[in-house]
């Protein structure tokens, strides 16, 4: 047998079993073992995208929206305050007690006083309040300006849950987010001389937070409100406001625009500031 021979044989046996198959099945498995590789390295891939980022969805990198609880400040030169009544100059209560954390007194007549800014773990504070007490509350008076968005709409769906009506009551102030604890209020009261005013929040979050998640979390933060405001029967349109003012201003919105987007009910005795009254603009 010639060294021809030798090397022919194996090939031939090889070509024969090959023969056994059809070229469809062939192709078809090659196919297959193509898309499995390929499939492999992409979930290779995904692996370390998830570990680098926390976890599928990596809550501790996720940020916290939060608004500064301004301290009324002042009127910004190149800003007209728009002819209307300033609310700010019937602000009562003093600043150390508005930067303080919210606290929550009992009051003569089932009022329930809320002072302070809304510090993270607020919500949890009212839960317990109202636990203990809340069968002698019938209203919630605020004068905050503002701070957490998660316990401010978490404390929003408290008061509503339990009946209670909100009120600003005159002297107060009820600013960033804790109008959406007003809202929240089964009937709702602004006074002549209270004020009212939103701004835009900002997102918190761990310093490796990438701002595509900033974003993404600010925009899912955003629509929360939103549908907020409507299961309260808020016209959401209110937000706008928040949206379009700076996070070191404050839009106050006036007796007019209170009642136009329902933050007051028909059965909450709001005293107009007058009709020629309309929203300021006003920074520190």
């Amino acid at each position: 047998m010639s060294i021809n021979d030798t090397v022919q044989a194996p090939r031939n046996a090889f070509m024969r079993y090959l023969a056994r198959f059809e070229e469809g099945r062939v192709i078809r498995a090659a196919f297959f073992g193509m898309l499995i590789g390929t499939v492999s390295v992409l979930a290779l891939d995904f692996r370390d995208l998830v570990e680098a980022n926390g976890g599928l969805w990596p809550e501790a990198s996720a940020s916290t929206a939060v608004t500064v609880p301004v301290l009324p400040p002042a009127v910004e030169a190149d800003q007209p305050a728009g002819g209307g009544t300033d609310p700010r100059q019937f602000l009562t209560t003093g600043q150390d007690l508005l930067r303080d954390p919210i606290r929550f007194t009992l009051a003569p007549g089932g009022v329930l006083k809320a002072v302070g800014s809304l510090d993270p773990g607020s919500a949890a504070r009212f839960a317990t309040e109202v636990e203990a007490r809340g069968e002698y509350v019938e209203k919630v008076s605020l004068d905050s300006p503002g701070g957490s968005l998660e316990d401010a709409m978490a404390i929003a769906r408290i008061v509503r849950d339990k009946g209670f009506a909100t009120e600003v009551a005159d002297g107060a102030i009820c600013a960033s987010s804790c109008p959406l604890v007003l809202a929240g209020g089964a009937s709702r009261s602004v006074g002549a001389r209270a004020a009212v005013g939103l701004h835009q929040f900002y997102a918190v979050g761990r310093p490796d937070t990438k701002p595509e998640q900033a974003m993404a979390d600010a925009q899912m933060t955003t629509a929360r409100i939103t549908r907020l405001l409507v299961e309260l029967d808020v016209d959401p349109a209110l937000w706008l406001h928040a949206l379009d003012t700076p996070p070191r201003a404050l839009y106050y919105l006036s007796a007019e625009e209170l009642q136009k987007y329902r933050l007051v009910t028909d059965g909450g005795r709001l005293a107009l500031r007058g009709s020629a009254d309309s929203a300021s603009f006003i920074k520190r």
